[in-house]
């Protein structure tokens, strides 16, 4: 029996994904459409368009869900090889890393808010916990955040020596800590209080002062500061 489903190219130039995008602007095509893009084709059941409708509806067409899916997840799509998945994980990437603050520019972290900022676009949508640090001048602002350590699901180790190396050789005055759920929980846990005080202490004794400790998820944050634990 001859297959009648239309093909991408046989639909009206206006309704294909890139010439859409030429046509009518990056704003009118649908998430699936901007997916198809990348992806280019689908399988021998689905179009490009079909395929990638098809994977957002797995995510609950959420783009954040999506952008949790590591390469070997998205090859469990029909369709979906290697290079098409590594496309979807590399633009999603792009997307993230656009919402970081431009190291150009000089924050300063006046509450809670402002940390939370700073980073989230360097901890949500992970797999796994990283702890983070952000190192400031004595007027509080920023002088830079790095990742200090990376675990698995369930937590990282936090070595202190590697935190305050880093403040020293940075000559900071104060210190932020952070460190994400992959659960989703925003609760502190034994451990997680037990590590701030021990840092806390510890700068202390170098008159390096620890500002705060964020917990952070996809839904929000939790700071020690903010709830008098520090």
């Amino acid at each position: 029996m001859k297959d009648n489903r239309l093909t991408i190219k046989s639909w009206a130039e206006e309704d294909r994904p890139r010439e859409k995008l030429l046509l009518k602007g990056k704003s009118a095509l649908s998430e699936a459409e901007l997916i198809a893009i990348l992806i280019g084709s689908g399988n021998k059941d689905q179009t490009a368009v079909e395929l990638a409708q098809h994977i957002l509806n797995q995510c609950e067409n959420n783009l954040s869900s999506l952008a949790r899916l590591s390469v070997k997840d998205l090859q469990k799509f029909k369709g979906i090889g290697g290079a098409k998945a590594i496309s979807i994980v590399a633009a999603l990437e792009v997307g993230r890393r656009r919402k970081e603050v431009e190291p150009s520019k000089r924050v300063k972290i006046k509450a809670s808010k402002d940390a939370y900022n700073l980073l989230k676009g360097d901890l949500m949508d992970l797999n796994h916990e990283e702890f983070w640090l952000i190192l400031l001048k004595r007027n509080n602002e920023v002088i830079k955040k790095e990742m200090i350590s990376r675990g698995g699901v369930s937590g990282t180790v936090v070595d202190a020596k590697i935190i305050f190396k880093r403040a020293l050789e940075e000559t900071a005055s104060g210190i932020i800590l952070a460190h994400n759920h992959p659960s989703g929980n925003l609760k502190a846990s034994t451990e997680d209080i037990n590590l701030t005080n021990r840092l806390k202490q510890a700068g202390n004794s170098l008159d390096i002062t620890v500002l705060d400790h964020l917990i952070l998820t996809n839904e929000g944050f939790f700071s020690f500061a903010d709830e008098g634990q520090l």
